[in-house]
This record gives structure tokens, sequence and C-alpha cells, in this order.
């Protein structure tokens, strides 16, 4: 008997078996679609917690800063620790000094205000500041770092020869006191720190810089006053008319110099008087005695290279005395002629001090007080010879 495979009855098993396939094939094909939209709905809720998550931790860095485990601002230079220390040590002892002063006008009679600053350098009120800083002022009033303001200061006396000023704020004791240091023994590019009360409003402003120069020779001008000042400190420390009165410091927070003018057209470039040239009046002023200057008595050149030239000179440094005016370069009466010193002297050290990058013969008598007996090395006639000099006070 044959077999015939297409009969009704395999037909129907054939078909049975297709309509099966296919649905199990639409049923994969669903599996895989509802299989492929939660994988995609757990990436997209995966996104989305992890958005929130950053966001939080943004968040967290923004308000929680004492948390925060890399600030840079933390990271501190040894330069900066320096500066810092410097700034700590010394702030206490820099005032604002504030001046009132009657001035004329189409309209009468106006009262001008005027800042400054000064530096404490007596515990019982002694301060040191520029002499325009006061100048024509009817009061005086200096205010403390700590906000401390104290009025009815006295203006104790100028030096005839320099832009310096001694101030006394009555009834106080133990005031903190600045260190002095020693400006004849400063180097340039050495790195200084300057404060004061910039501009007259922000009081204790820090800059820095270098020593650019020293020796610098200038005409200052306040009001319509001009003054010559010689030997001054050049640096780019930041410095303007607030900072006059204050102090520029060595990295050790020691004074070697006051900060006193600037060149308007220039930037970078401002002046500092050597604190050494201030020694010699405070000594007496501490003491209790009046503002007394020391003078040596003598008309002289210093002494460079085309100095030497000019002059036929065996040296390079010191200070040739002599008056081109064709009078004698010894003042008659002063310490120098009592002491014996002549026209054509070139005296090349006063004490152990050369006369030259460390000062001239101005500034390094300045030292001293009224009274002191200094010696001075003199080159006379190609000799070196040693003349003691008992200094007299300066009469203007």
């Amino acid at each position: 008997m044959d077999t015939n495979d297409n009969t009704p009855e395999n037909e129907v098993t054939e078909k049975t078996v297709t309509a099966t396939s296919v649905k199990s094939r639409r049923t994969r094909i669903i599996t895989a679609a509802i299989f492929a939209v939660i994988i995609v709905i757990v990436i997209v809720i995966a996104i989305f917690f992890n958005q929130i998550e950053q966001t939080l931790k943004n968040n967290n860095a923004i308000t929680n800063r004492e948390t925060t485990q890399n600030d840079g601002n933390k990271t501190v230079t040894q330069e900066e620790e320096d500066i810092a220390s410097v700034v700590s040590k010394v702030s206490p002892s820099v005032v604002s000094v504030l001046t009132k002063s009657q001035g004329a006008s189409t309209f009468g009679t106006t009262e001008q205000e005027g800042a400054g600053t000064g530096i404490i350098v007596g515990k019982d009120g002694y301060i040191l500041t520029n002499k325009h800083v006061v100048d024509g002022a009817n009061t005086v009033s200096v205010v403390l770092s700590d906000g401390t303001s104290y009025d009815n200061v006295k203006v104790l006396g100028t030096d005839p020869l320099n832009d310096v000023a001694f101030l006394k704020v009555p009834d106080v004791k133990d005031l903190p006191v600045a260190e002095l240091g020693d400006s004849t023994s400063i180097r340039v590019g050495q790195k200084v720190i300057a404060i004061g009360n910039s501009l007259g409003q922000y009081q204790n402003t820090v800059t820095s810089g270098i020593i650019s120069g020293t020796g610098r020779p200038i005409s200052a001008q306040s009001g319509q006053t001009v003054e010559s000042l010689t030997d001054l400190i050049q640096t780019d420390a930041a410095i303007n008319p607030g900072n006059s009165g204050g102090p520029l410091l060595n990295l050790q927070g020691q004074v070697i110099g006051i900060n006193t003018a600037i060149i308007e057209d220039a930037q970078g470039i401002g002046f500092a008087i050597p604190i050494s040239s201030t020694k010699g009046i405070l000594k007496g002023v501490l003491a209790g005695k009046s503002v007394e200057r020391a003078y040596l008595g003598v008309s002289y050149i210093p002494i460079t290279a085309d100095v030497a030239k000019q002059y036929s000179l065996s040296v390079k440094k010191g200070a040739y005395v002599f008056s081109s005016s064709g009078t004698t370069a010894v003042v008659a009466g002063s310490p120098a002629e009592k002491a014996g010193l002549k026209d054509k002297d070139i005296i090349t050290k006063v004490g152990d001090i050369e006369v030259g990058d460390r000062g001239s013969i101005s500034t390094l008598v300045a030292e001293y007080a009224p009274g002191d007996t200094i010696q001075l090395t003199v080159l006379r006639g190609g000799q070196t010879i040693n003349v003691k000099v008992t200094l007299a006070a300066y009469k203007s």
C-alpha cells in the first residue's frame, strides 16, 4: 500500500507546526523588545541618579568649605611664610596718622584733612613719620592697628635736613615697638616689604618688592615746598601718598627705611629714607631731649669715577671736602674745623663704615647724636690719617 504525505492529516500537522513556529518567533521578538525597553529604562534611571549624585557633590563642595581636601589656597611657599611672619610681627607697630589743618580759599577758611603712616619707636608713645605728613597740621591723631585712636598727638619736632618728624602720644605705655635695622648693610636685589595706610584709606596695606638701588637723590614736592633728599633707598614695592611715614622692612621684620616718595609718572619706583639716618635724633628724643641733628660742618662732593677723574683723585669712593664757590669748604667754628679737617681732604670712613655705597657723610653722621665723638678716616696728601671729631647740634 502506497503512502501519500499529502494526505489532509499530514497537512494539518504541518500547518500546526508552522503556526507554532511563527507564534514562538513572535514571542521571542516581544520578549526581546520588552527586555530592550527595560534596559533603556534602567540606563535612563542610572544616568538620572548619577546626575543627582554629581549635583549633590558639587553643591557639597561649594557649601562645605571645611571639608575641602584639595584647597589650593592652603599651599604656602616659603616666601609667603616669610612675608606673613613679618606682617604679623610688625603690623601692631604701624599706625595711621590723621591730620587736620586750616586752609584759605575764595570762600574763606576751610578745614583740610590728611592721612599718612607712622612707626611706633618708643613704648611710651614715640612715633616716627615723614615731615610732610604733619607739616602745617593744627591737630594730629593716630590710630593703632587694633582700631584704638589717640587725639592731641604732639609734634615734637622735625629733622632740618630730612623728611622726618617725631610725634608723641600722651599718657600711654607699653605700646608695641618696631625693631630698627641697619640700612648701611642693605643690598640691591634684597627682598623688602612695605606696610602703610594705603591712599589714606586702607590701613596696614602690605606690598612687597626688592631694593632697586641705593644712594638715590631726588627733589620731593609737598604742596608748595620742594625738598632735596639724598641717599634714598629705591624700591619697586608699591608706595603711595598714604604709605608716607610707614616702614620699609627686611625679611627679619626690621625697619630699614621710612617710605617717603614716589615718582608720579613712573611705575614701580618708590623711595625710602634710610633708617640709620634717623637714629641720632631718635636717641635724644627717647632720652627726653629736644629734636637735634648732629652735624660735621663741611661742604663735600660725593666721589664717583667721573669726579675722581675730574679732580685727579686717587680713590673712587668717599667724600671730597671741596667748595666750588671759591670759599673754604670747612665751616668756621664747626666740629670739622675744631678737629682740624682741611679743604681737599678725602673722608673715606665714618667710624668703620665706608663712605659711598653704604651712605654719604650726611647720612652716616646722622647715626650719631650731638655731643658724640666719632673717628673719621681721612686721606690727605697721599697719607691716611685718623681724625676724632666731637659732633655738635645743627643750627638752621
